[in-house]
Protein backbone atom coordinates (compact mmCIF):
# COMPACT_ATOMS: atom_id res chain seq x y z
CA UNK A 1 0.00 0.00 0.00
CA UNK A 2 1.47 3.43 -0.78
CA UNK A 3 2.12 5.87 1.62
CA UNK A 4 -1.28 8.27 2.72
CA UNK A 5 -0.56 11.90 2.96
CA UNK A 6 -2.61 13.11 5.91
CA UNK A 7 -3.90 16.22 6.17
CA UNK A 8 -7.00 18.02 8.55
CA UNK A 9 -8.79 17.13 5.45
CA UNK A 10 -7.98 13.42 6.21
CA UNK A 11 -6.74 12.59 9.33
CA UNK A 12 -9.98 11.91 11.70
CA UNK A 13 -11.56 9.66 8.93
CA UNK A 14 -8.43 7.54 8.20
CA UNK A 15 -7.69 7.02 12.01
CA UNK A 16 -11.58 5.94 12.60
CA UNK A 17 -12.21 3.61 9.49
CA UNK A 18 -8.86 1.70 10.07
CA UNK A 19 -7.66 -0.42 12.71
CA UNK A 20 -4.01 -0.27 12.63
CA UNK A 21 -2.10 3.24 11.30
CA UNK A 22 1.11 4.73 12.05
CA UNK A 23 1.88 8.47 11.21
CA UNK A 24 4.86 9.86 10.64
CA UNK A 25 5.38 13.07 11.42
CA UNK A 26 7.89 15.49 9.74
CA UNK A 27 8.77 18.72 7.91
CA UNK A 28 10.30 18.78 4.23
CA UNK A 29 13.65 21.26 6.33
CA UNK A 30 13.78 18.20 8.85
CA UNK A 31 17.06 16.50 6.97
CA UNK A 32 16.64 12.83 9.72
CA UNK A 33 13.08 12.94 8.58
CA UNK A 34 13.36 12.94 4.83
CA UNK A 35 16.06 10.04 5.29
CA UNK A 36 13.32 8.31 7.21
CA UNK A 37 10.91 8.39 4.39
CA UNK A 38 12.40 5.73 2.09
CA UNK A 39 12.28 3.26 5.16
CA UNK A 40 8.41 4.38 5.99
CA UNK A 41 7.73 3.71 2.32
CA UNK A 42 9.59 0.36 2.24
CA UNK A 43 7.47 -0.79 5.72
CA UNK A 44 4.17 0.35 3.85
CA UNK A 45 5.46 -1.82 0.99
CA UNK A 46 5.69 -5.08 3.15
CA UNK A 47 2.35 -4.38 5.28
CA UNK A 48 -0.35 -3.72 3.08
CA UNK A 49 -2.77 -4.16 6.03
CA UNK A 50 -1.40 -1.18 7.87
CA UNK A 51 -2.04 2.40 6.54
CA UNK A 52 0.83 4.47 6.88
CA UNK A 53 0.67 8.18 6.49
CA UNK A 54 2.73 11.04 6.86
CA UNK A 55 1.95 14.70 8.06
CA UNK A 56 3.90 17.72 7.10
CA UNK A 57 3.69 19.40 10.67
CA UNK A 58 5.05 22.69 8.57
CA UNK A 59 1.71 22.02 6.13
CA UNK A 60 -0.61 20.92 8.90
CA UNK A 61 0.59 21.98 12.61
CA UNK A 62 -2.40 21.48 13.95
CA UNK A 63 -2.37 17.96 14.20
CA UNK A 64 1.06 17.64 15.55
CA UNK A 65 0.11 20.44 18.21
CA UNK A 66 -2.69 17.89 18.90
CA UNK A 67 -0.52 14.75 19.41
CA UNK A 68 1.79 17.18 21.07
CA UNK A 69 4.64 16.33 18.97
CA UNK A 70 7.44 19.07 19.54
CA UNK A 71 10.32 17.25 18.17
CA UNK A 72 10.27 16.06 14.70
CA UNK A 73 11.45 13.31 13.15
CA UNK A 74 8.77 10.87 15.59
CA UNK A 75 6.12 8.36 14.57
CA UNK A 76 2.91 7.49 16.15
CA UNK A 77 1.30 3.86 16.42
CA UNK A 78 -2.45 4.09 16.61
CA UNK A 79 -4.54 0.72 16.75
CA UNK A 80 -8.51 0.81 16.79
CA UNK A 81 -8.34 4.50 16.98
CA UNK A 82 -5.63 4.87 20.06
CA UNK A 83 -1.81 5.66 20.40
CA UNK A 84 -0.25 2.47 21.65
CA UNK A 85 3.89 3.45 20.75
CA UNK A 86 4.82 7.22 19.97
CA UNK A 87 8.99 7.30 18.77
CA UNK A 88 10.84 10.05 18.26
CA UNK A 89 14.16 11.07 16.77
CA UNK A 90 16.08 8.89 14.40
CA UNK A 91 15.44 5.01 14.14
CA UNK A 92 16.38 2.49 11.27
CA UNK A 93 14.35 0.13 9.24
CA UNK A 94 15.45 -3.06 11.65
CA UNK A 95 14.26 -1.12 14.73
CA UNK A 96 11.03 0.12 12.62
CA UNK A 97 10.52 -3.52 11.86
CA UNK A 98 10.49 -4.86 15.52
CA UNK A 99 8.05 -2.26 16.62
CA UNK A 100 5.77 -2.67 14.07
CA UNK A 101 6.30 -6.16 14.90
CA UNK A 102 5.67 -5.68 18.62
CA UNK A 103 2.59 -3.45 18.10
CA UNK A 104 0.93 -6.50 15.73
CA UNK A 105 1.00 -8.19 18.67
CA UNK A 106 0.17 -5.86 21.62
CA UNK A 107 -3.11 -7.28 23.17
CA UNK A 108 -5.48 -4.48 22.63
CA UNK A 109 -8.06 -6.22 25.64
CA UNK A 110 -6.94 -3.37 28.20
CA UNK A 111 -7.65 -0.38 25.70
CA UNK A 112 -11.25 -2.16 24.40
CA UNK A 113 -11.95 -2.53 28.49
CA UNK A 114 -11.65 1.34 28.84
CA UNK A 115 -13.58 2.03 25.81
CA UNK A 116 -16.27 -0.14 27.31
CA UNK A 117 -15.83 1.18 30.30
CA UNK A 118 -16.36 4.70 28.47
CA UNK A 119 -18.78 4.23 26.80
CA UNK A 120 -21.19 2.69 30.12
CA UNK A 121 -20.51 6.17 32.09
Amino acid sequence: MAVVALTKANFKDTIEKNDFVIVDFWAPWCDPCVAFTPTFEAAAAANPDIVFGMVNTEADPEIGEYFQVNQIPGFLVIREQAGIHAQVGEIGAPAFAEIIKWAREFDMKGVRSYYADQAAK
